[in-house]
């Protein structure tokens, strides 16, 4: 389980996440909506440790993950999927995957041929350099890089900005895919709501750093849509 507790984030002087509390059950797979500049992405930086906590705590599997370094989380089983997908444009797909991998274990091979499983498209472009990729072949990529390390819990930053329909759905599925198979639990940032409800179990609203609305998927009405997520 993730656990959210209180967590509030400053930038500067001023407060950009406040005292936001949730949980991600093992079994669950929760979207975060919003408009841009509501704390989403803070909020995950903040669980992985690029941003330092103003107050609250993170803990993951009854383990209090708030005191520790970016790498310590990562470590400890935080892989974070960041909007843009920041993969290494010079080193080649297969080189991306490995150096994800050298951190967390030497069975890199075997991690290797579990993430082609997901991401077959992957094994074509082995040995080409990840910033020659289509943005598609490139989310995959920073997908399947984030599963090299076999987290305990796994974040992702709009995943679907800039990418076809169609490869879209497919993410979709290979998202599901892998919850239904490793039973950790998923948080994703997200915009498009047909890729959300498709996706998520459950979902949270933010506005002006709160949650503002909370529910299972199905419980993602017009209503909430109109008033905290239309422009």
């Amino acid at each position: 389980m993730l656990e959210i507790c209180n967590v509030s984030v400053n930038y500067g002087q001023s407060r950009v996440v406040n005292n936001v509390s949730f949980q991600v059950e093992p079994l669950e797979k929760m979207v975060i909506l919003g408009r841009n500049g509501v704390g989403k992405t803070t909020l995950l930086k903040s669980i992985i440790g690029l941003l330092p906590l103003q107050n609250g705590k993170i803990i993951l599997n009854n383990e209090d993950l708030s005191g520790l370094k970016a790498y310590e989380r990562a470590i400890g089983g935080v892989a974070y999927v960041p909007q843009g997908r920041e993969i290494i444009p010079h080193l080649t797909v297969g080189e991306n995957l490995k150096l994800a991998a050298l951190a967390h274990t030497k069975e890199i091979t075997q991690r290797m041929e579990e993430v082609f499983e997901y991401f077959p498209i992957l094994t074509e472009h082995l040995h080409r350099k990840g910033g020659v990729l289509s943005g598609g072949q490139q989310q995959q990529l920073a997908i399947g890089r984030a599963l090299m390390s076999h987290p305990q819990a796994l974040l992702l930053d709009e995943p679907t900005e800039g990418i076809q329909p169609n490869v879209v759905a497919e993410i979709a599925n290979i998202l599901i895919r892998i919850h239904r198979k490793m039973l950790i639990p998923i948080i994703i940032v997200e915009q498009n709501l047909k890729f959300a409800r498709k996706l998520a179990d459950r979902f949270v609203v933010m506005q002006k750093g709160e949650i503002v609305a909370s529910g299972k998927a199905g419980e993602l009405t017009d209503e909430i849509i109109h008033k905290y997520l239309t422009v």
